[in-house]
């Protein structure tokens, strides 16, 4: 049998008990495997690193090296929530990195969006090398794969994966998850005590808000993007959507339309709202949002985001519109 073949005697882990089982014979095999040496995780805090790190704290503590790479295209307070949970919580050994004017800089006039994609990914590669370089005595790289990549892409995640580094930094890899569905994951965090919002927390892109600040990313886009994107999710809290939709989120495009405030004519620009439920994201359907809530958000962007004149409503299903915009 294949290494990333998931076992067959392997249960589904459904429940918390199967929860905690899986919990406590991973850290029996990873510290057997790791013994005293370090392990470096890149951590993204998305679901997957987050409860791959989770696991290494408890399997081996100190031992564990996180790095956090701030990149300037998370949402809002999310890096604020990692060194929360990480740093403070879990008492892990972590590295925060910020790194916002680096990506940027690197960004800046960058429309297309796979060449997007492909600086993000060199970039994130360059930041993390250098900052493996600094640590002595790493003998692994922890990994947040699980199963559906390696079913998908041979075990490469494509964004936080960090399978470039340079040879010198070729460490053995160390994936506690990697026979593990998105469902079975969260299953362990929770029975971790990881919080839900970390836990439940919706799909989000590699490149992160990077490909809903649609063509080429500018600062004040991409915070209209980040701003209109904390309110949307604030409100579909309120309202009770928050674990209903699958994934909700706002995009910002590069052009503007007429408006009016105070009297005068404006020129500004637009954030559109996109809410989708999925399965498995190869298609999606439209969530129909009661209006009250629609205005509520409507009327909080319109008052609370510079810069934007007009909120519109994304009603494409997948197929034909793919769910992100780029």
């Amino acid at each position: 049998m294949s290494e990333n073949v998931r076992p067959e005697s392997m249960k589904r882990i459904n429940t918390p008990e199967l929860a905690q089982a899986f919990i406590e014979k991973s850290v029996a095999e990873l510290r057997a495997q790791i013994g005293n040496k370090k392990v470096l995780l890149a951590l993204s805090g998305g679901v997957d690193s987050s409860v791959c790190a989770a696991l290494l704290i408890k399997a081996i503590g100190q031992q564990l090296v996180c790095v956090h790479v701030n990149h300037g295209l998370l949402r809002k307070g999310e890096p604020e929530q990692v060194i929360q949970v990480f740093r403070h919580e879990l008492n892990a050994n972590l590295v925060y990195v910020d790194a916002v004017d680096r990506f940027l800089d690197q960004l800046a006039g960058v429309s297309d969006p796979e060449q997007k994609r492909k600086i993000i990914g060199k970039v994130f590669i360059d930041v993390f090398a250098e900052e493996a370089k600094k640590q002595d005595g790493i003998s692994f790289l922890g990994q947040g794969t699980i199963y559906p990549d390696i079913l998908e892409s041979h075990g490469v995640k494509s964004h936080h994966n960090v399978g470039g580094l340079p040879e010198e930094l070729n460490f053995e890899l160390v994936e506690p998850v990697k026979f593990l569905y998105k469902d079975e994951v969260r299953m362990v965090g929770k029975a971790l005590g990881l919080p839900d919002g970390m836990v439940f927390r919706q799909p989000f892109p590699g490149p992160g808000l990077g490909v809903r600040c649609v063509g080429a990313i500018t600062r004040d886009r991409l915070e209209q993007v980040r701003e209109s994107d904390a309110i949307l999710r604030e409100e579909f809290a309120k309202a009770g959507l928050e674990g209903k939709v699958w994934q909700y989120f706002t995009v910002v495009p590069p052009f503007t339309s007429t408006g009016i405030k105070d009297g005068k004519r404006t020129d500004d620009r637009m954030v559109i709202i996109r809410a989708v439920n999925s399965v498995d994201a190869t298609s999606a359907t439209i969530e129909e949002v009661p209006y009250a809530t629609l205005h509520v958000i409507v009327n909080r962007i319109l008052a609370e985001v510079p810069g934007i004149n007009r909120v519109l409503y994304d009603l494409s299903p997948k197929p034909i519109a793919t769910i992100e915009y780029e």
